[in-house]
């Protein structure tokens, strides 16, 4: 087992990363996969197949029942659990596969940090966002931030569509050690929302979570 990360953060809120080393035969063999999902599993192969198995498997630990619960998709693509009252939120990057479950609409993103990611930060970074961000060597910290704050707000909000520039924005935050907080909000028609947001770099990966704010519109 390759379970990297298995954290109960309230009663409201567990994540895990899971970096997969195994073969797909090791998921195949925990995981009682449902006629709708063999549907999907179907048309999947190598990696996507991996990182399906991955998921499915990790999610099934974290909800901590002996029956899992079916993972399916709505009408945006979003995942959810049939049969279960809370939001789940799923991410892949390279080996890792991430998983959250929370009571309030969430999202997760994992990313390994390459420097590769400067090319395309004027795609998905505001001009009051860049400025924020130092002058420095760990600029390329930022950049995967920022990206994944606002990926995981994203699929929060679940119903794509989304500007990354102009229906969401990043406020002023600083990494000053390996485990931060930071505030995002989506603003698009009618919708408003705030949103926690959790960043931990481990090693080579930074892991992002957003947790819907209550009394949000």
């Amino acid at each position: 087992m390759a379970l990297l990360i298995h954290n109960h953060l309230s009663q409201e809120i567990v994540l895990g990363v899971w970096k997969v080393e195994e073969d797909d035969r090791f998921f195949e063999e925990r995981l009682s996969i449902f006629p709708e999902e063999k549907l999907e599993l179907a048309l999947l192969k190598g990696r996507k197949r991996t990182e399906w198995l991955s998921s499915r498997h990790l999610l099934h630990v974290l909800s901590n029942v002996t029956d899992r619960y079916p993972c399916l998709k709505d009408e945006y693509g979003k995942p959810y659990l049939k049969s279960f009252d809370r939001s789940i939120s799923l991410s892949h990057s390279s080996q890792y596969t991430a998983a959250l479950i929370a009571d309030m609409p969430c999202g997760i993103d994992v990313q390994v940090i390459v420097p590769k990611i400067s090319r395309i930060v004027s795609k998905f970074i505001r001009t009051d966002e860049f400025e924020f961000i130092p002058t420095t060597a760990n600029d390329i910290l930022y950049y995967h931030t920022i990206w994944g704050a606002k990926e995981s707000m994203y699929k929060a909000y679940g119903k794509k569509s989304l500007d990354f520039k102009k229906d969401m924005q990043v406020f002023s935050f600083n990494i000053l050690n390996d485990k931060f907080t930071l505030k995002g909000k989506v603003s698009k028609g009618d919708f408003l929302a705030y949103y926690q947001i959790h960043c931990q770099i481990i090693h080579s990966i930074i892991l992002v979570y957003a947790i819907q704010e209550p009394f949000s519109i």
